[in-house]
């Protein structure tokens, strides 16, 4: 798909999405930028933000099946992926699958299960794919999970380990709107009879799946391409930081600023698109030393000193199809 039609269809999905959602519009982009990429979201918000509903929205918008999945403490592996039963007609055990099997799945407070259930993401979520028994079964393609996690009532969650936050390309916040979002909320419920608001498709068969080709068209020069290096190994020297970004994390930043030119219609990466995803796709990743922690130094904090540490290249727009 061309770059053009990518940021029209991206428009048309944002427009809906937001009609349904009362959320800030630059959330919602980053949302649709870990769907370009092929990644997955990772959504930190208190219980009522609407991280259900936006889920919901996106799937429809874009004409893709969705499901949604409640972590708890006494959630199996197998309530996840699914699992054999027992056909009693044909005497044989067949494969029930599980609620992972859909386009877009909400995987509701992650952290509150347990970490083998939350290991059984792993490799849905890194190779497309669950294996059960010993089978193993392929899953809807575009498979795109939007996991969430309370940030407040720590009490009996399992924090995600660190391995399970890199398959996140990106992490950000709903977070509660502003007086006027709020407002518009209510006036909202106000024109329509159901309790919770719909959004509509926009999007045919073919249009989810191709719109994530168009990154792939995004041309982005030598010296862009030595500022994302320098930015993921900038964290790695940072004396705050214990554990600095992994090379698959360099690579996904790459990813995530060309599916921002896209959306945005462009066909190369400035210096800017790589500043502008560098929290939502770096910030998680961070291990801070001991030190950091009890001095409550905020991971975003580290990346914007970074940035700042950091010689921005000129761009020639001139040469961007080169």
């Amino acid at each position: 798909m061309h770059v053009g039609d990518c940021a029209s269809h991206c428009r048309d999905v944002l427009d809906e999405v937001g009609d349904a959602v009362v959320a800030d519009r630059s959330v919602l982009r980053t949302i649709l930028l870990g769907y370009l990429s092929r990644g997955h979201v990772l959504l930190e918000d208190v219980p009522g933000t609407g991280k259900t509903l936006t889920a919901r929205s996106f799937a429809t918008a874009l004409g893709l099946s969705a499901s949604r999945v409640q972590f708890t403490p006494d959630l199996l592996p197998a309530d996840v992926t699914g699992t054999h039963v027992f056909d009693e007609r044909s005497r044989e055990f067949e494969f029930q699958s599980g609620p992972i099997f859909a386009n877009v799945v909400l995987a509701d407070e992650i952290n509150r299960a347990s970490p083998k259930t939350q290991a059984a993401l792993l490799e849905a979520m890194e190779e497309g794919q669950v294996t059960v028994d010993g089978d193993t079964y392929p899953l809807p393609d575009p498979f795109f999970v939007i996991a969430t996690q309370n940030p407040v009532e720590q009490e009996g969650t399992f924090e995600l380990p660190e391995a399970q936050k890199d398959r996140f390309v990106v992490k950000t916040s709903l977070g509660f709107p502003d007086e006027a979002g709020e407002l518009e909320l209510i006036d909202r419920r106000a024109e329509r009879h159901e309790q919770s608001p719909t959004a509509s498709r926009v999007c045919d068969d073919r249009t989810a799946t191709d719109v994530r080709t168009a990154p792939e068209r995004v041309h982005v020069e030598r010296d862009v391409r030595k500022y994302v290096v320098s930015v993921a190994r900038a964290t790695r020297e940072d004396h705050r930081v214990r554990e600095g970004v992994s090379p698959r994390a360099t690579q996904r930043l790459f990813e995530a600023a060309r599916a921002l030119a896209a959306i945005q219609g462009r066909e190369f990466v400035t210096p800017d698109d790589v500043n502008a995803v560098a929290k939502p796709v770096l910030a998680h990743r961070l291990t801070l030393t001991p030190d950091a922690r009890v001095g409550q130094v905020d991971q975003r904090g580290v990346l914007e000193d970074v940035l700042d540490g950091l010689t921005v290249p000129s761009v020639n727009a001139r040469r961007r199809a080169q």
